[in-house]
């Protein structure tokens, strides 16, 4: 890569036109793994193997060159082995049309820039020091046999196991799966920094589902994350998991739909949920990536005018630090020492005291911040643009978990009313598990609600107490990240009856298990 970057800097011109400014080579090597289980069978197994790069050429100069806000570049497979010609010709043939394709670009971008008074507040792209940091190679390292083996068993708990075994006609898909994932990301640019540095992560899942007797379509999918296979749950505590999924589905079967009279008042979320909420609503509108040229915006999202203005309440920070690689023993998927545009990774402290100071910020600038914080993350073979990677939300005051229910149930009885409290929620800040709790203290399982005005507004204004119980989410997502967020109690979230309409139930009950069947899936 550095032989043909070199190459193609000295050489790269198209007569009359200008010559590029900036190369960029960038290689991802993937290995990945695969199974799939339903019902207590295997149904599918694969392993794959590629090589991706991406081409960047720029035109022009750092303060206006030919890219745009959508990324440019240009993306092949590379051959999987490693005969050095074959991997010339594959990036010479992608820079030659990165290049055409910069040309064009920078042509359109002056024509553009020419209908807008203002010149563009910032450079398009940050200058950086060259870094070149090596780190050692990466591999999938799991136990094949033994993984399909527990997910081909976990699918099947549904009619083997004595503990569900009665609700087993109840179930209508059961699924685990389990995945793995190892990247090698090689990174050479005309600015001198060479890069090479990889991640791992894998993850066990099970989802089941079920239909309530009025058709309302019912889930419980979870499972475990981690770096590295050893550190994902042992098989006695996945199979707890299945199990405990299938009891709580069964309770959500027989559970009452929420109330049709809507509700404004106190819900406690859970770390796990809270996690989700700011994971939907928070994170993504401090990730700068940049406005379309023309505006005035500092940058896209709910946040763009709220630099120094308060975000979330005066008793939470967060901070993102890349360079965090445990977390009350959980190793984090995020971590990074470099980031995916070649630049160290920095601590940033997003929020202080609810008002935000930060953005996370790659190396294409927004206003008043010019430079890169090291945040510039690329999913595999796309642009890179602003991600988080370790994201901590803590209190400057938090309280127990005893604390927060007794503050729950204070609410409860002030109001003289019934309360909420959620533990998982599913897609779209969906509650899965959400419990109509009782000024006494007791709780009751409630199904069909849906959240109502959970918002940018409620994180700012509507919190009210937070919890000393971080809860640990890493995600391998197209980009791996973490976040680690503590419970959190809202004194105003509407609860409201979902309205999504109802599915026919089965007409015939599904096959009894027979004693053969439970027998081959143990």
């Amino acid at each position: 890569m550095q032989a043909e970057l070199e190459r193609e800097q000295a050489q790269l011109l198209l007569p009359g036109m200008q010559r590029p400014y900036f190369i960029e080579y960038r290689l991802d090597d993937v290995n990945t793994y695969e199974a799939v289980a339903n019902y207590g069978a295997l149904i599918r197994e694969d392993s794959n193997h590629q090589r991706v790069i991406r081409v960047t050429v720029r035109i022009g100069g750092y303060d206006i060159d030919s890219s745009s806000t959508r990324g440019e570049g240009t993306v092949t497979l590379a051959p999987t082995d490693d005969n050095p010609q074959s991997i010339r010709y594959t990036l010479w043939t992608a820079t030659d049309e990165a290049y055409k394709n910069a040309l064009r670009a920078y042509s359109a971008k002056q024509a553009a820039l020419k209908r807008f008074e203002a010149a563009p507040t910032e450079k398009d792209f940050a200058t950086a020091k060259p870094v070149v940091h090596i780190e050692p190679l990466v591999a999938l390292n799991i136990d094949r046999s033994e993984w399909t083996r527990r997910i081909v068993e976990a699918s099947g708990l549904f009619a083997s196991d004595p503990e569900v075994n009665a609700s087993a006609a109840s179930v209508q898909y059961s699924t685990a799966n389990i995945r793995g994932i190892a990247v090698n990301r090689y990174l050479v640019n005309t600015e001198g920094t060479a890069v090479r540095q990889g991640y791992q992560g894998y993850a066990a899942d099970i989802s089941v589902g079920t239909q309530a007797s009025d058709g309302m379509q019912l889930a419980r999918e979870n499972g475990t994350t981690a770096v590295s296979a050893k550190d994902l749950e042992a098989w006695p505590a996945f199979r707890r998991r299945v199990i405990e999924n299938l009891k709580s589905l069964e309770a959500l079967r027989n559970a009452p739909v929420v109330s049709t009279e809507d509700y404004h008042g106190p819900v406690l979320f859970s770390g796990d949920a809270a996690a989700d909420v700011l994971n939907s609503l928070f994170i993504p509108n401090v990730q700068a990536n940049r406005p379309e040229m023309g505006t005035t915006a500092r940058t896209q999202g709910a946040y763009t005018s709220s630099f120094h203005a308060r975000v979330l309440p005066d008793f939470l920070n967060a901070t993102d630090d890349p360079l965090t690689t445990t977390f009350a023993g959980h190793t984090l998927l995020g971590a990074y020492a470099v980031d995916d545009e070649g630049v160290p990774a920095y601590s940033v402290d997003v929020v202080k005291q609810g008002k935000l100071e930060n953005y996370l910020v790659g190396r294409t600038p927004i206003r008043e911040f010019p430079e890169s914080n090291g945040h510039g993350r690329a999913p595999l073979g796309q642009a890179a643009h602003p991600h988080s990677a370790v994201m901590i939300f803590k209190s400057t005051a938090p309280l127990s978990k005893a604390q927060m229910w007794a503050r729950l149930l204070a609410m409860a009885k002030e109001q003289d009313r019934d309360v909420y409290a959620v533990e998982t929620m599913g897609g779209e800040l969906v509650p899965r598990l959400l419990y109509r709790v009782h000024p006494d203290g007791t709780r009751e399982l409630v199904r069909g609600a849906v959240f109502d005005e959970l918002d940018n507004r409620s994180l700012r204004s509507d919190i009210v107490a937070a919890g000393d119980d971080e809860y640990v989410a890493n995600s391998l997502a197209t980009v791996p990240s973490t976040t680690v967020a503590p419970s959190l109690l809202f004194d105003d979230i509407g609860v409201k009856r979902a309205t999504e309409e109802q599915q026919k139930l089965p007409y015939y009950p599904p096959p009894t298990p027979t004693a053969s069947t439970q027998a081959s899936i143990k």
